[in-house]
């Protein structure tokens, strides 16, 4: 009866085992399905790039040529790194701050941070347009990097103070006991144990920030374009092969950074143990 019942055992252990392979691969191909289709159809030789007429690598050249593209590109690429940058600042300091502070109202303006993922983003590119416009404030590229860092910090403050939270407080203690100032602490104590929070808080900021297009739409001036409005006004006449080739490369880049990000920490980890 016990062999029975072990033998039942390990063969619902199997099947479940199996059921969360079939599930975890049905999730990694519905994400990344997407992304293939792209890379391939960045080697179709169609210049509507809606049905594949055969295998080409000229958009590539044409890529590197196009400099009205790349301009565009350099834009984005501006806007999201100093986006990035200041929101990863200001959601770190305020994660820390927020963790250690002690007032009335601190839940309300806690919980008030996840306000911008709550609301639909056309709500909050409205209300940053209205009050731009409140303000007599010109559209330019500075009120786009203003109106993304609005939308990335609650993502980056969310993520650090995830991080806060699992932190020992007394390591924090132990520093200050023994003589070191509250800057010396931060950077020597606080900071490196909520790194890893983050650098993955600003790996999506700056994800959100690239691909952006609600809040870039409504807040750029006619002179400034960003990469997702290109591309949002070449869809009713087909995506050129151009952009599939410029996304894949972005998707590669991406790629190459988050596979040193994880070859770091898992020597980071090995030279812990060591």
């Amino acid at each position: 009866m016990e062999r029975e019942d072990s033998k039942s055992r390990a063969r619902r252990k199997k099947v479940w085992h199996g059921m969360s392979w079939l599930y975890a691969i049905v999730i990694y191909l519905f994400l990344y399905i997407p992304v293939f289709v792209m890379i391939i159809y960045s080697f179709n030789d169609s210049r509507n790039n809606m049905v594949w007429q055969g295998f080409t690598t000229k958009y590539y050249a044409k890529l590197f040529s196009d400099s009205g593209l790349w301009e565009i590109f350099g834009n984005t690429l501006l806007i999201a790194v100093v986006s990035t940058l200041f929101a990863t600042v200001i959601g770190t300091l305020g994660a820390v701050g927020f963790k250690k502070a002690r007032f009335k109202g601190k839940g309300l303006i806690t919980y008030s941070v996840y306000f911008p993922i709550v609301v639909p983003e056309i709500v909050l590119a409205v209300a940053t347009l209205m009050m731009f416009s409140l303000s007599d404030v010109k559209l330019s590229m500075g009120t786009m990097i203003l109106g993304n860092i609005t939308l990335l910090l609650p993502y980056i403050f969310i993520t650090v103070n995830s991080r806060l939270a699992g932190m020992d407080p007394s390591i924090e203690e132990a520093s200050l006991d023994l003589g070191a100032n509250r800057f010396h602490t931060f950077i020597n104590i606080t900071l490196p144990a909520v790194l890893p929070g983050v650098i993955s808080g600003a790996f999506m900021g700056f994800s959100l920030a690239l691909e952006n297009l609600v809040i870039s739409s409504f807040l750029a001036d006619a002179s400034t374009t960003n990469l997702s409005m290109r591309v949002y006004s070449m869809v009713k006449k087909g995506v050129s092969p151009e952009i599939n080739a410029l996304s894949t490369l972005i998707f590669l880049v991406f790629l190459l950074m988050m596979a040193v990000y994880g070859i770091t920490n898992i020597v980071r980890n090995k030279v812990k143990l060591n």
